[in-house]
């Protein structure tokens, strides 16, 4: 039973607690990282490649962005601009670090519960003379000092 206890008590450390976000929120990040440059950079450097090998006219017989079948995307003759994926790799990313921030939140919210039924309650400290005890004290001394 011991080996359970070292367990529960190496899980509520906050240390473990970290590290487990960091992974989880670091995987999401990692989706972002990667739609960025699979979807928008590499299709631009593709372009700017095909420009450069091919002339001007590689842009298109209109010479502008044409618009692909959903409106998520940019198409470009010879690649595409997936945009559309890559907000949504944005929106999965915010969504898992929303979900992730409640259940630190609720652990967090546990644990505080957990150590204030364990520990006692504190002692009162005992009532000193307020302000007004003190000050008719001193008027007292100094009238019987005079």
């Amino acid at each position: 039973m011991k080996f359970f206890d070292e367990f529960k008590e190496f899980i509520a450390k906050g240390n473990a607690m970290d590290m487990a976000v960091g992974v989880v929120v670091g995987g999401a990040f990692t989706a972002i990282v990667n739609s960025l440059v699979e979807d928008i950079i590499n299709p631009l450097l593709g372009l700017l490649g095909g420009l450069a090998a091919k002339g001007a006219n590689a842009v298109g017989a209109g010479g502008a962005l044409e618009e692909a079948e959903s409106f998520s995307s940019f198409m470009i003759p010879g690649t595409e601009i997936a945009i559309g994926s890559f907000i949504g790799a944005v929106i999965n990313f915010l969504l898992m670090a929303f979900v992730i921030f409640c259940v630190v939140k609720a652990i967090n919210t546990m644990k505080d519960k957990m150590t204030k039924k364990t520990e006692a309650p504190a002692e009162e400290a005992p009532a000193g003379p307020t302000q007004e005890e003190l000050l008719t004290e001193i008027r007292d001394l100094l009238k019987n000092n005079k």
